[in-house]
């Protein structure tokens, strides 16, 4: 092989390397942007189909995509007198990404999340690390693997004179 198709080669390997390290980096920013607008469908299909490792703490360990969705839907979608109970922000920052020699990716992130919760009238903020793996699943990177390790967090009363905005919209059924 010539110097210059060595070249031409390493340049593909790299930019195939940061193509999938954007597209890991969006899967994790639309997984995000789906727990706050409250979307259990856009929140399922960042999931591999099968065999996840998924240990979100005090929320549960699940292997099984549906069934962490069931629990995510039933804090999420939770309404009273026309109003969600639960508004949350997520935020992802610091990502690291490798793309590993088998074709998977491994990943870790630090997370700050705020909830209004207006069943107990608290604000929680919290930080986290998140320990991801990422595989293929017909053409598309998903998360297979995610841990996550709380570090910091604080609760504190809602005001009574608080205005808290409504929320997303409601979700049509599509």
């Amino acid at each position: 092989m010539s110097e210059s198709a060595d070249a031409a080669a390493y340049l593909e390997q790299r930019i195939a390397r940061l193509e999938a390290i954007e597209e890991i980096k969006r899967l994790k920013y639309r997984y995000w942007r789906a727990c706050d607008s409250k979307d259990p469908e856009a929140f399922r299909d960042c999931f591999v189909t099968s065999a996840a490792d998924l240990d979100y703490g005090v929320l549960g360990i699940f292997h099984d995509r549906d069934a962490l969705v069931d629990v995510y839907a039933g804090l999420a979608l939770r309404r009273e007198n026309g109003r969600w109970l639960y508004n949350d922000i997520h935020h992802g920052i610091h990502p690291d990404i490798e793309v590993q020699p088998d074709g998977s990716a491994t990943g870790r992130w630090t997370f700050w999340f705020m909830r209004v919760d207006l069943l107990d009238n608290i604000v929680v903020q919290q930080s986290m690390e998140y320990d991801d793996r990422y595989v293929m699943e017909n053409g598309r990177w998903l998360i297979q693997k995610s841990h996550v390790r709380a570090l910091t967090g604080v609760a504190v009363p809602l005001a009574a004179d608080a205005v808290v905005a409504p929320g997303p919209p409601e979700r049509i059924a599509r």
